[in-house]
């Protein structure tokens, strides 16, 4: 007899995150534990969703770019069991740079297709104030002395003024108008109670200041305006055009999300938020990875037969507003088109490197409750040492009607 072998359609229950802080000593989280953030979000998503019995939970990843210290020990095993798991749920750590937390739901997902798993707990997370960025890494003298990548490719602020080098059409006057209206959209996101509801609160304490309560996104930075963008340094280049402005800047913060099959959603009555239809991810020059969206974006839409012109929400990963402006000339989208980051993004709200995957498809959510109207949205993101990173959903809220 041969094996049932039918592929099974993910949907996305619910996510949730943290507040994202600024990395460093006085941050929101300069004394918290990277892997308490994670339990954090995980017990808030199972508080959200009690129709769950954790065990039917069936694997556990979380994403880490530096995975050492309170990031190490394989956080998806030891994070579920902290936040209270039964110890029969196993747990997985992943790494894909920027894309670690996509890359956690495209993997348990793919499990869930092919009838491995039935319902995942995906996560991600940096605390880049207790873990900068590359810190304990030995890359090996390969790379550099046989010259198989450029030396900047290690610098993702080099990697953007590289892609500015390509493109000249993309100027500093443009990164910087899409820097403010990234911090106008998220000043008016939080006015209108939009990110809110997916934040959990985190205790938080330091020696000097006693026990705190985070609830908001440290980040954002409403105040600003063009000529104060004008006039920031150019940190990676004399006279360059990436500045802290129209970047994201060093963050710490975690996510979660719950993924199932969509007939055991249906089964446990739990919500359908989103429904994947196909996923890629793609390998470009690591000098210039901010253009990585463009080619993951081609294969995701081939896979699934659409177009571009199919998409009728975007999420794209505010690394650098370079990058953004790259995708968005690649496929003839204007700069200010109102169906990319609705509610602002990273440069905004911050980029926790692994954990921003999961932001992004939990905006992305949102956007799908208020337009029915829309049918398919995506997240995508740059990823570090050159690759790019796209996820094509779904909208189960979709009314059949046209925009």
């Amino acid at each position: 007899m041969s094996p049932t072998r039918a592929v099974r359609d993910v949907v996305l229950v619910d996510a949730a995150r943290t507040p994202f802080g600024k990395a460093g000593a006085n941050g929101l989280y300069a004394e918290t534990r990277a892997d308490d953030l994670v339990v954090a979000v995980f017990r808030e998503l199972m508080r959200r969703n009690p129709q769950l019995p954790p065990e039917r939970i069936d694997d556990v990843a979380v994403a880490a770019t530096t995975q050492i210290g309170d990031q190490g020990l394989t956080i998806g095993r030891t994070a579920g069991i902290l936040a209270g798991f039964p110890r029969s749920v196993p747990g997985q750590s992943v790494d894909r740079m920027c894309a670690g937390a996509m890359t956690a739901v495209t993997n348990l997902s793919s499990g869930i297709g092919v009838g491995a798993y039935d319902v995942v707990v995906a996560g991600g997370v940096e605390h880049m104030g207790r873990h900068p960025m590359g810190e304990g890494i030995d890359p090996n003298p390969r790379i550099i002395s046989e010259k198989l990548v450029d030396p900047e490719a290690l610098l993702m602020g080099k990697t953007a003024e590289n892609l500015h080098d390509r493109f000249p059409q993309l100027t500093k006057a443009r990164a910087d108008e899409y820097a403010l209206r990234s911090q106008e959209k998220t000043a008016k996101a939080y006015a209108d109670g939009v990110i809110q509801p997916d934040l959990v609160p985190v205790a938080t304490r330091t020696a000097a200041a006693g026990w705190g309560l985070a609830t908001v996104d440290e980040p954002p930075r409403p105040e600003t305006t063009l000529e104060g963008l004008a006039a920031l340094k150019t940190p990676f280049r004399a006279h360059g055009r990436v500045t802290a402005g129209n970047a994201a800047g060093l963050n710490d913060g975690a996510t979660g999300a719950v993924l199932a099959a969509e007939e055991v959603a249906d089964e446990l009555g739990l919500t359908k938020k989103a429904r994947l239809v196909s996923f890629a991810f793609a390998g470009v020059e690591p000098e210039v990875m901010g253009v990585g969206p463009v080619p993951s974006t081609e294969k995701a839409l081939a896979r699934a037969g659409l177009s571009i012109a199919d998409i009728g929400l975007f999420e794209i990963n505010e690394a650098f507003a370079v990058q953004v402006l790259a995708f968005l000339d690649a496929f003839g989208i204007a700069d200010d088109d109102p169906r990319v980051n609705p509610f602002g993004g990273a440069i905004a709200v911050g980029h926790p490197l692994a954990s921003s995957g999961i932001r992004l498809m939990a905006y992305l959510a949102k956007s799908f409750e208020l337009h029915p109207e829309v049918r398919y949205g995506l997240t995508t993101m740059c990823i570090g040492l050159g690759m790019g990173g796209t996820v094509i959903w779904e909208n189960p809220n979709y009314d059949g009607k046209d925009a």
